[in-house]
């Protein structure tokens, strides 16, 4: 996610690990930018000492600075957990926590409060690092594991507390299911604690991440954190067609996107008359076929003419309803039709210089001539090297032929001894 710290000066980037400081600690899942980071407290203010620790794939959670660390976004600490510790990354200190935790609903005087241990050591990062490559094979022998046991489950992910005591398996399903005999097979093959939780469609989407038909990262796994249910009437009023495949994002469900313009395609549909009712002309009865939302349009045809489609304004068809609604008819939808095509009729001008349309057809036949003569020309250096191959050759035969016959008539001219 870019903000002002990744912006690039003279091709060479600032907002990355190698080259410089990044408001962001680099761009990652769910990301924060620090916008007080360059703001200092007023004299007297105590900073706040709780700081945001994200973990893998995006796993968030808020921790006490209880023993007065100076921290920073992008330090790896060791923190509280429910048995042993884990390894994580700050990634917000400040005011900003605050907020964040006000957002989400989170008491500062609450209950639990987890607390951080300490900067991490090399050591608390190596045993990290061990665990986190344990879980790409481990995931691989725990779906085999499901299959074998039949049960309707799919395992997504695999996360390793940081000090390699406990590992979380996230699955899917959709139904209940009963994995106490996979549970007695994960203890007995991986020698750990596990803990099976599962996750919706949508969060498994947010925590694996991945590229939308659009072309950009999936909005869950950068920025959505608020999962709004999204239904099929969403597409029918932004006149989508009904396509499961197109419609449906990575996780299988609605695509959340589809929300994001709802509001402002009711507000345009809000002028639009119903599409149920029916136009009374002296000509016949006309029946809406179409609408433009964005150019305010609708296109409507007489009934036994569905081929004849008129085009007229929302307010021109407003007020057609109007007027039968008083019990009367207008003339056709003609008219209306008329006054629209003369209100948006394109005035062209003659562009001085104008090329004709034509203009590419002598160049080709022009070309085509030239590589006629050519072949005309490289036929006839053929047959002239053709034939003076063919005179060498019978000039050759024929010195052949006499000298052949020269030697001959000495043979016959030597005497007898």
């Amino acid at each position: 996610m870019a903000c002002a710290s990744c912006s690039t000066k003279d091709g060479s980037p600032k907002g990355c690990k190698n080259n410089g400081t990044c408001g962001t600690d680099s761009c990652n899942k769910l990301t924060v930018f620090d916008w007080l980071a360059n703001m200092s407290l007023p004299n007297g203010e105590k900073p706040f000492d709780w700081v945001e620790v994200r973990y893998k794939n995006g796993r968030k959670h808020y921790y006490k600075n209880t023993e007065n660390l100076t921290l920073s976004i992008g330090d790896i600490v060791a923190t509280q957990a429910q048995a042993g510790h884990d390894i994580g990354m700050v990634t917000l200190t400040g005011e900003l926590v605050r907020v964040q935790m006000k957002r989400k609903n989170i008491a500062p005087e609450g209950e639990e409060i987890l607390k951080i241990y300490r900067k991490a050591t090399q050591k608390d990062i190596d045993i990290w690092q061990k665990s986190r490559d344990k879980e790409e094979p481990m995931k691989v022998k725990a779906r085999q594991f499901a299959i074998d046991l039949k049960l309707q489950m799919k395992i997504s992910d695999i996360e390793f507390q940081g000090d390699g005591s406990k590992a979380t398996f996230y699955y899917t399903a959709e139904e209940r299911v009963d994995f106490r005999e996979l549970i007695k097979v994960f203890a007995r093959e991986f020698r750990t604690r596990i803990e099976m939780r599962q996750v919706g469609f949508r969060q498994e989407a947010s925590r694996l991440g991945g590229i939308g038909s659009c072309g950009r990262e999936l909005c869950c796994s950068t920025w959505l954190t608020d999962f709004r249910s999204v239904s099929t009437s969403a597409a029918r009023y932004q006149q989508l067609s009904l396509n499961p495949q197109k419609l449906a994002g990575q996780c299988g469900k609605l695509k959340c996107c589809l929300n994001y313009e709802l509001d402002t395609y009711l507000d345009a549909l809000k002028e639009f008359p119903k599409t149920e009712i029916k136009l009374k002309t002296d000509k016949g009865i006309a029946v809406c076929q179409k609408t433009d939302i964005f150019k305010g349009h609708m296109w409507y045809a007489y009934e036994g003419e569905w081929m004849n489609w008129h085009k007229i304004t929302v307010q021109q068809a407003n007020e057609i309803i109007e007027i039968n609604s008083q019990n009367k008819t207008v003339t056709s939808l003609e008219e209306y039709a008329l006054d629209l095509a003369e209100d948006t009729k394109v005035e062209f001008e003659n562009v001085v210089g104008q090329d004709s349309l034509t203009r590419f057809d002598s160049p080709k036949r022009n070309k085509k001539r030239k590589n006629n003569r050519r072949k005309g020309n490289q036929n006839k250096k053929n047959t002239q090297n053709n034939q003076t191959k063919q005179s060498g050759s019978n000039t050759k035969n024929e010195t052949s032929k006499t000298n052949q016959n020269k030697r001959r008539r000495n043979n016959k001219r030597k005497p007898t001894k």
